[in-house]
């Protein structure tokens, strides 16, 4: 992950320490600096007053998922300060500089209170966090010492509550998945496949299956899943409802915008759609990242 060094010239020196530490690119700081290399690099520290950091930084703050990590590092090396993404890199970056001297101050409150966190065991366990919004429960949850941690071994069904975070195997690609009432499994099965070789897609980089709540009656689906060796998601309405589709559907009908190109989306993880809604017989599928 490219790692960048804002500084202020008169910092040169402790900068320089900073960016060779880190494997980072040193950036004089000017008005623009910030706007100039935050589209390019998810990780920056910064050697400067906080202040300037902040303000810097604010514009291009929009949602802690996406937001870049930014850590403030004190000109004279003795604090490393997460300010943005701590638990997405900022609280290891600023781990890291203590091997020059500088404190990490650490201020997540699972960290503080040395409970797990859910972007921690992601993170430690190669996964990815499905439904983002239920990590602020979760959390919440470790805090109380109320939250267990589960594992469902695959190929199987992952029917959760909102405030359940949902945990998969690390990989690349969400297939999202509507069919008509009473598909059969091969023909679903035989839908996905297909849809895969149109986008070059092995399903061994498929992280997840997805498809509405309303369809859990499906064994169709459910069997397909299986036969593909993977797990399969049922995501709620109002999850669903966050992201509508881009292509025309009939899911109208059951109360949905739309469940192939939904299904994919909020299950992927940058929220990009690699394969529009393809209509194989009954089936609907399409692939997302």
């Amino acid at each position: 992950m490219k790692r960048a060094v804002i500084y202020l010239p008169r910092f040169s020196l402790p900068a320089e320490r900073v960016a060779s530490l880190l494997g980072a690119d040193l950036i004089a700081y000017s008005p623009t600096a910030f706007q100039e290399t935050v589209p390019h690099y998810p990780q920056i520290a910064a050697v400067m007053s906080m202040g300037i950091a902040v303000r810097g930084i604010a514009p291009h703050l929009q949602d802690k998922w996406t937001d870049p990590v930014l850590v403030l590092v004190t000109p004279d090396l003795r604090l490393a300060i997460p300010v943005t993404g701590g638990h997405h890199g900022a609280n290891a970056m600023a781990r890291e500089l203590a091997s020059l001297g500088a404190v990490p101050v650490i201020t997540t409150a699972t960290e503080r209170a040395g409970v797990p966190s859910v972007e921690g065991i992601a993170a430690s366990e190669g996964c990815v966090l499905v439904n983002c919004a239920a990590a602020k429960p979760v959390n919440a949850a470790f805090l109380d010492g109320t939250a267990g941690v589960y594992t469902v071994a695959g190929p199987g069904v992952i029917i959760a509550g909102r405030d359940t975070a949902i945990l998969l195997a690390d990989g690349t690609y969400s297939v999202g998945i509507g069919c008509r009432k009473g598909a059969p499994a091969r023909d679903i099965e035989a839908a996905v496949q297909s849809a895969l070789a149109a986008a070059g897609i092995s399903s061994r980089d498929v992280y997840v299956y997805a498809t509405t709540a309303k369809k859990l009656h499906e064994s169709g689906i459910l069997e397909a899943v299986r036969a593909l060796g993977g797990a399969l998601l049922c995501l709620d309405d109002q999850t669903l409802g966050m992201h509508p589709p881009q292509s025309p559907s009939r899911a109208s009908q059951i109360g949905l915008s739309g469940v192939a190109e939904p299904c994919a989306l909020a299950a992927s993880k940058r929220k990009e759609l690699v394969l529009e809604k393809t209509v194989n017989g009954g089936v609907t599928v399409a692939i997302a990242r």
